[in-house]
């Protein structure tokens, strides 16, 4: 079932401690502002994460890795202001190719329906309207437990409203509108030619720019200025992760970074509701 009167709920999906904060992170903040109930559900453990600031590169933090990335998810979540956080329960599946890919535990080996049961079991318990998760095409990032993500989210969005499947997973609930997350090529390039109009070094090489683009399926932009800051500070949480003196995400000021590309790009992937398009809320048709 979906009931259309049942308090706004926004869950999204993502792979590792840090994905919540450079994905998305302040369009959950806006939303939470407005008095949505936002829920995060992350994968895995992000047990096979590189320790990419310095700073914290120490024999204590090695050895005791996967409880700091989970303080650092427990800071950011709070950053952003997540009402509920869900630890599915799987392993890291680290880097394609590497060794970690053929742990029993990691992700990318998990039973796909047991997988899916588990989401559907988060859904039916937290009643979203709208849920976010990561895109059908992932050339430019084939990470094993991002593909995972969008292979367990888009039949959990389908069975978590049939009544058939799996019952004793929670009475069912159907949400309304599932969008997939992108970085649009045009962010990349606005961030890119501010850097060099500045006389900034720019981490945006030629590469960035091979990746293939996914604008033209792009549907919905959420303006995000007010609450630009939100995912720098999430990120920031994220001490083993981010580097505080990167180019990648610090390279320009805030003020200048707030109005390159004031938004968080999406595309609509599955809708129940009817909502023209293009779109600036998560929520049309819904409210």
């Amino acid at each position: 079932m979906s009931d259309q009167a049942a308090p706004l709920c926004l869950l999204t999906v993502h792979a590792h401690p840090d994905d919540e904060a450079s994905k998305g992170a302040s369009t959950v903040a806006r939303y939470k502002a407005q008095g949505v109930r936002t829920v995060l559900v992350t994968c895995t453990g992000g047990e096979e994460g590189e320790i990419l600031n310095p700073a914290m590169d120490t024999p204590e933090v090695r050895e005791h890795l996967a409880q700091v990335r989970r303080d650092e998810l427990d800071l950011a979540s709070k950053i952003i202001g997540y009402d509920n956080v869900v630890l599915l329960g799987y392993r890291d599946s680290g880097m394609p190719g590497s060794a970690a890919n053929a742990h029993p535990e990691a992700f990318t080996n998990a039973d796909l329906d047991e997988a899916v049961g588990r989401l559907v079991e988060v859904i039916r318990r937290e009643r979203p309207q709208v849920i976010i998760t990561y895109a059908d095409d992932q050339q430019g990032y084939p990470h094993p437990d991002h593909l995972m993500v969008h292979e367990i989210s888009v039949p959990a969005f389908e069975r978590a409203g049939d009544s058939h499947w799996r019952p004793e997973l929670g009475p069912a609930w159907q949400p309304l509108k599932l969008y997939y997350t992108v970085w649009s090529r045009q962010r990349i390039m606005a961030t890119h030619e501010k850097m060099i109009e500045l006389g900034l070094e720019s981490p945006f090489d030629e590469k960035w720019f091979e990746r293939p683009s996914h604008d033209e399926r792009i549907t919905t932009r959420v303006p995000i200025g007010e609450w630009f800051d939100v995912r720098l500070e999430a990120l920031l949480a994220h001490a083993t992760q981010v580097d505080p003196k990167s180019p990648f995400w610090f390279g320009l000021p805030r003020e200048v970074a707030r109005t390159v590309h004031p938004y968080d790009d999406y595309i609509l992937a599955r809708s129940l509701v009817d909502s023209p398009l293009p779109e600036s809320d998560l929520f049309a048709g819904v409210r």
